[in-house]
C-alpha cells in the first residue's frame, strides 16, 4: 500500500479528479481516499510511489509520501480546485 498526504485536496471534486488520475495510470489499482484527514492510499497492481505521485501533482495537487515511504519531491503548493 502507498499513502500520500494531499493537503491541498479540499472537496469531493478533489477526490474524483485525484482517483481519475491515478485510475489513468495504473487502472487496477485499487483507491482509498479520506477527505477528512487528506489521506490517499493506493494499492497499485503496476505503478510505483513515483508514478503515482506524478500523475496526482499533474492533476494539480501536491502529494507527500506516508508510511515509511521516501518524500516525493513537490513542485511548488498549488491550491486545489477550491482555492
Amino acid at each position: 500500500m502507498i499513502a500520500f498526504e494531499v493537503s491541498d485536496m479540499t472537496c469531493g471534486h478533489c477526490v474524483s479528479t485525484i482517483t481519475k488520475a491515478l485510475k489513468a495510470v495504473d487502472p487496477g489499482a485499487r483507491v482509498q481516499v479520506d477527505l477528512a484527514t487528506h489521506r490517499v492510499q493506493i494499492e497499485p497492481t503496476e505503478s510505483d510511489a513515483a508514478e503515482l505521485g506524478d500523475a496526482i501533482r499533474e492533476a494539480g495537487y501536491t502529494p507527500v509520501v506516508l508510511a515509511g515511504a521516501d518524500r516525493i519531491s513537490e513542485a511548488s503548493p498549488v491550491k486545489g480546485c477550491c482555492g
